[in-house]
């Protein structure tokens, strides 16, 4: 019987997901290496919030805010004082990744996603980094610090990219 209860509970860790709180807020750094192994590193705080909400305010090696409600993608450059914003078919949407997350090891997770690979640590069961290529051959790796998860939404003018009137808007 307890053979039983473990291989059913081992099994079921096994194939399932990840899953997100109704938001969160974290610091993170991004490293993104070409396939010639030049690497550029970035660093800033993250919100997300409702499935799709995200705003990436970059600090180094330059300010700039990236915001997107999984449509529309809005860069504001603060250095350049320019504001691009495109519309969007597919990103890297966070929330149907980890659904589609399966346990590899411990406390790494592995999923398919349009056509790419990610592998997604965890930590003290909050999301820790997330890896991938892009569609640049470009690795790509995002490691989260200070993760605090919370219930309900962020409210959503934390969630806007803001910019003064007189910088430059570009449409993608």
């Amino acid at each position: 019987m307890k053979l039983l209860l473990f291989l059913t509970l081992s099994s079921s860790l096994l194939f399932s997901s990840i899953s997100l709180p109704a938001h969160f807020q974290a610091k993170f750094y991004q490293k993104i290496t070409n396939p010639k192994g030049k690497v550029i590193s970035y660093s800033g705080n993250v919100r997300f919030s409702q499935g799709t909400l995200f705003k990436w305010s970059y600090k180094k090696p330059s300010k700039k805010e990236v915001c997107t409600n999984g449509s529309e993608l809005r860069v504001v450059d603060h250095d350049l004082e320019q504001v691009s914003k495109y519309f969007i078919s597919k990103g890297l949407d966070i929330a149907k990744v980890l659904r589609k997350a399966k346990l590899h090891s411990q406390n790494i997770y592995i999923a398919s996603y349009e056509n790419k690979k990610y592998t997604i640590q965890i930590h003290k069961n909050k999301l820790h980094s997330i890896a991938y290529f892009d569609d640049l051959d470009n690795k790509v790796q995002i490691v989260f610090k200070s993760m605090r998860y919370g219930k309900g939404k962020l409210k959503s003018k934390s969630m806007q990219c803001y910019y003064p009137k007189s910088y430059d808007v570009i449409q993608g």
